[in-house]
C-alpha cells in the first residue's frame, strides 16, 4: 500500500501540483511550505498520515552508525531548504534518515535583496542567491531547546554553521570568530548530533575566504580548540580542480574533522537546457551539480578512502542518482532540490528502490556497497 500511496503522490504532484505551484515564484512558494509546513507538522494525525504513506524504512538494509550516530536511511535533507529548522518533525515523517538544517550565523541574517531563487525547469535546477538568511543561532538553538521533547528521536540534525554575511565578518579573524561563536552555542546547548563548516556559500559578503589551504588551516586550528564532542564535517565546493581540491583535504586532515560533504552549488552556467539571463544573480543546484560531485566523491575516496565520511550531493532525482554516489564514496546522500521537481513522496521511493539495487548487486546493506565503483575501476 505505501508503494502504491507513493506512486499515486508523484503523479498527482507532477500533472497537478507542480504546474501550479511552478505559476507563482518560488521564493513566494518556499514562504508559504514553511509557514503551512510548521502549522501541519503540529497535529500528530498529519505526522502519523505522512509516515505510514510515504516513509520507508528497513534498517537491516539501509540503517548505518557513523561517528556514534544511527542513521535510520542514507537519505538526508540539504541545507538550504529549511534554513531555521522549523519543519523537523515534517521532513522525519517524509522519509528522511536526517536532516541538515541552515547554514546558521552567529548573527540574524536577512540575506540577499529578493529574489532568491530562480527556476530551470529543463535543466532541473534551481538558482540560489539567498546569502545565508536566517534567525541567528541564539534564536534557532534556543527554540531548538524548547521543542526537543516534541522533535523526533532518532532522528539525526545536521546543524550547517557559516559565517554571517555581514561586512562586518568579511575579515578573517571576525569569520572565524563568527563561525567559533556559533559552535561554541551548540557545545553549550547540545543541539545537533553533527555540525557543517558551510566554508562555500558564494553568495555572500567577502566571498568564499576559507577555501584556500592557508586560510582554512586558520579556520580549524580555532575549531579544534573548541574540543567538540560532535563529528565535524566540511561543506565543499565543486568548481576547483581535484588539485586545488585535494589539498583543502590534505588541510582537513590534519585537523579533528570527521567528514566533507560534496559539495557546494556551481557556478557554471555553461550547457544548460534554459535561458538563463545574466541579469539573475546566484548559482546552481541540482542536476547540473552531479557530474562534478559524484567524480570529486570518487576522487575523495579513492585518495583517503574511510579518513573521511563522505556526504554526497548534488542533482539527486532517483535512487540510481543516490546510489551512484554511493558507490562512488558517499555513506550519506542529501538532496534538496530533487523534491522540489519529483515531489515530496520521491524520498521514501529513492530509499525502497535503493535496496532493490542493493539486492540486485548482492550487497546486504548500504555499507556494503560504499566505494564499490571506485574499488572495482581501480
Amino acid at each position: 500500500m505505501n508503494a502504491l500511496v507513493s506512486v499515486v503522490t508523484g503523479f498527482a504532484y507532477k500533472r497537478m501540483i507542480k504546474p501550479v505551484l511552478f505559476r507563482f515564484s518560488p521564493d513566494k512558494v518556499h514562504d508559504r511550505m514553511i509557514r503551512s509546513g510548521a502549522r501541519l507538522q503540529c497535529h500528530q494525525s498529519v505526522r502519523t498520515l505522512l509516515v505510514k504513506s510515504l516513509r520507508y524504512d528497513n534498517p537491516v538494509r539501509l540503517q548505518q552508525t557513523l561517528h556514534g550516530i544511527t542513521f535510520p536511511t542514507p537519505i538526508g535533507l540539504s541545507a538550504g531548504l529549511d534554513k531555521n529548522f522549523e519543519l523537523v518533525p515534517l521532513m522525519h515523517a517524509v522519509g528522511f534518515g536526517f536532516m541538515e538544517g541552515g547554514s546558521i550565523t552567529l548573527r540574524p541574517c536577512a540575506g540577499n535583496p529578493r529574489p532568491w531563487f530562480y527556476r530551470l525547469p529543463k535543466s532541473k535546477s534551481l538558482v540560489v542567491h539567498a546569502g545565508l538568511a536566517n534567525h541567528g543561532a541564539p534564536e534557532i538553538i534556543g527554540r531548538l531547546r524548547t521543542d526537543a521533547r516534541h522533535l523526533p528521536t532518532g532522528f539525526p540534525l545536521n546543524v550547517s554553521v557559516a559565517k554571517t554575511n555581514s561586512p562586518e565578518a568579511v575579515s578573517d579573524t571576525d569569520a572565524i570568530s563568527d563561525y567559533v561563536g556559533s559552535l561554541s552555542l551548540l557545545k553549550t546547548a547540545g543541539i545537533g548530533a553533527m555540525y557543517t563548516l558551510n566554508i562555500s556559500c558564494p553568495n555572500t559578503y567577502g566571498g568564499e575566504p576559507f577555501t584556500t589551504p592557508a586560510k582554512l588551516d586558520k579556520l580549524l586550528a580555532e575549531v579544534d580548540k573548541l574540543k567538540l564532542q560532535k563529528p565535524v564535517f566540511i561543506k565543499m565546493p565543486i568548481d576547483l580542480t581535484w588539485d586545488k581540491f585535494c589539498h583543502l583535504l590534505k588541510v582537513a586532515e590534519q585537523h579533528k574533522v570527521a567528514g566533507v560533504t560534496i559539495g557546494n552549488l556551481t557556478k557554471r552556467r555553461e550547457s544548460l537546457r534554459d535561458r538563463l539571463p545574466q541579469s539573475v544573480k546566484g548559482h546552481l543546484s541540482g542536476l547540473p551539480t552531479r557530474e562534478q560531485s559524484t567524480y570529486l566523491i570518487h576522487q575523495t575516496y579513492q585518495k583517503f578512502g574511510d579518513r573521511f565520511t563522505i556526504i554526497g550531493v548534488g542533482g539527486v532525482f532517483s535512487a540510481a542518482d543516490a546510489y551512484d554516489k554511493i558507490r562512488h564514496g558517499a555513506h550519506l546522500v542529501e538532496l534538496v532540490t530533487g523534491i522540489i521537481f519529483e515531489g515530496p513522496q520521491l524520498v521514501g521511493q529513492v530509499n525502497r528502490d535503493l535496496v532493490k539495487l542493493l539486492e540486485r548487486d548482492g550487497f546486504r546493506n548500504v555499507a556494503e556497497a560504499v566505494g564499490s565503483a571506485t574499488s572495482s575501476a581501480d
